[in-house]
C-alpha cells in the first residue's frame, strides 16, 4: 500500500508592517552599538599613541645617559655668546653638527648652513636660514612675533640626532600618532622603504610628537625676574641656548616634556584651520577647549592632558605659561582657535621652563 507523503503548508509571508518593525529593530541595534564600536576603536587609536610616547620616553632616557643628563637639543651650547646669530657663529666660533634627515637614492638629506665660514671646507648647501631647526623654537620680536612661523627643533623630533634613539628613520611609526591622519595618509608608505630617509617632492610631514621649547631653553628665558615675570630674551645672555639637565625638572610628575602636537582628541569636523593663512593647517592641540593631547611628563608617566585641565590649573595657582613672549598674551598660536573659551599654551611656554609646571596635582 503506498502512503501519501504530500502535505499543505502554509505559505503565509512576512507583511510590510513586520518588515518594517524587523528593520526599524535592527537600526535601533545598529544606533546603540555605533557609539560603542567607536569608542572602543577610538580608545585602540590613542592606546597606540601612548605606546609611542612609551617608546619615545625611553628614547629621551637614552639620550640624556648618553649626553650627561641634558635634555634634547640642536642648538650649540654657545649659540648665547653671539647672541644667537647664525653668520656670527660659523664665522667667530664654530661649523655646529649639521641637522640630518636620513640617506635615500644615495643621497643625504639635511638642513645645512651652508658654506661659510667655518662650514666653508666641507661645502654643504643651503645657508643658515636653517638655524630655525637648530634654535628651540623662534619667538622673534613685537613687530614679528614667532619670526614668521614660531617653529624650531622643538617640533623635529625625527632629526637624526635624535631618531638614532628610536629606529635611525625619520619616517617611523613611532613618530606619527595613529589619529594624525593627515600627515599619515601622506608618508605612511615610506615606513616600509629601506631608506633613513623618504622625499618625493611633495610629501613631507614632521612628527605628530614635540618637545617642551620652554624644556629645552635654559630655565631663566621662561624665569620669574622680581616683579616681571615669565620671558627674558635667549638672545640677552650667554647661557640662553644651553639645554638644562633632567635633574633640573622640580615637578616631574607635573611638567609636561612631550606632547601630541595636533587636536587629536574629540576634534572638529573639519581637519583643517581656516583660521591660517592658506587653509591648508591643522588644528593645534592648544585651539580647542575639549582638546586632550596624549602627554609624556618627565616622571615617564603618559596621560591625556585636556586643555581644560591645564587653564583649570591656572585658576588655582595663577599664571603657569607665559604671556609675555613676543607671541603675546594670546601666546603660541592662539588666535587661531577653534573656540573663544581656550587660551592656554601649556607645554610650550611653560613659565621656568623645565623647572615649572603645566597641570598640578591634588595638593595644587
Amino acid at each position: 500500500m503506498r502512503m501519501n507523503t504530500t502535505h499543505t503548508y502554509d505559505r503565509r509571508a512576512f507583511t510590510i508592517v513586520e518588515l518594517l518593525v524587523v528593520v526599524s529593530i535592527i537600526a535601533l541595534l545598529i544606533a546603540l552599538l555605533l557609539p560603542a564600536v567607536q569608542k572602543g576603536r577610538d580608545k585602540a587609536l590613542v592606546s597606540q599613541s601612548v605606546g609611542n610616547l612609551k617608546n619615545l620616553a625611553s628614547a629621551n632616557e637614552l639620550y640624556a645617559s648618553d649626553w650627561g643628563d641634558r635634555q634634547f637639543t640642536a642648538c650649540p651650547d654657545d649659540a648665547g655668546l653671539v647672541q644667537g646669530n647664525c653668520t656670527t657663529y660659523l664665522q667667530t666660533i664654530a661649523c655646529p653638527p649639521q641637522q640630518l634627515l636620513g640617506w635615500e637614492g644615495g643621497a643625504i638629506w639635511g638642513y645645512f648652513l651652508g658654506s661659510s665660514g667655518k662650514c666653508a671646507q666641507y661645502g654643504w648647501p643651503e645657508a643658515c636660514y636653517n638655524w630655525i631647526i637648530y634654535v628651540p623654537m623662534q619667538f622673534g620680536t613685537a613687530s614679528n612675533p614667532g619670526g614668521g612661523n614660531a617653529f624650531g627643533s622643538f617640533r623635529m623630533p625625527g632629526i637624526k640626532a635624535f631618531n638614532a634613539y628610536v629606529s635611525g628613520k625619520f619616517y617611523d611609526p613611532t613618530f606619527y600618532a595613529p589619529k594624525d591622519v593627515v600627515p599619515l595618509a601622506n608618508i605612511s608608505k615610506y615606513f616600509t622603504t629601506p631608506a633613513q630617509f623618504a622625499y618625493d617632492g611633495v610629501n613631507y610631514e614632521d612628527s605628530s610628537y614635540c618637545w617642551s621649547p620652554a624644556a629645552m631653553f635654559d630655565a631663566q628665558v621662561f624665569g620669574k625676574n622680581g616683579v616681571v615675570s615669565g620671558y627674558t630674551a635667549p638672545t640677552t645672555f650667554p647661557t640662553a641656548y644651553r639645554s638644562p639637565p633632567v635633574s633640573r625638572c622640580r615637578y616631574p610628575s607635573l611638567k609636561t616634556r612631550m606632547i601630541e602636537h595636533n587636536w587629536l582628541q574629540k576634534t572638529p569636523d573639519s581637519l583643517i584651520n581656516t583660521n591660517f593663512a592658506g587653509g591648508k593647517t591643522a588644528w593645534f592641540y592648544n585651539h580647542g577647549y575639549t582638546s586632550e593631547p596624549a602627554s609624556l611628563f618627565f616622571d615617564g608617566h603618559i596621560e591625556l592632558v585636556g586643555c581644560m585641565r591645564a587653564q583649570q590649573a591656572e585658576q588655582r595657582a595663577g599664571n603657569l605659561w607665559s604671556r609675555t613672549t613676543p607671541l603675546g598674551p594670546n601666546g603660541y598660536y592662539g588666535g587661531q582657535s577653534y573656540d573663544f573659551l581656550v587660551n592656554t599654551s601649556f607645554n610650550t611656554l611653560t613659565l621656568n621652563g623645565i623647572e615649572g609646571r603645566d597641570v598640578l596635582g591634588i595638593e595644587g
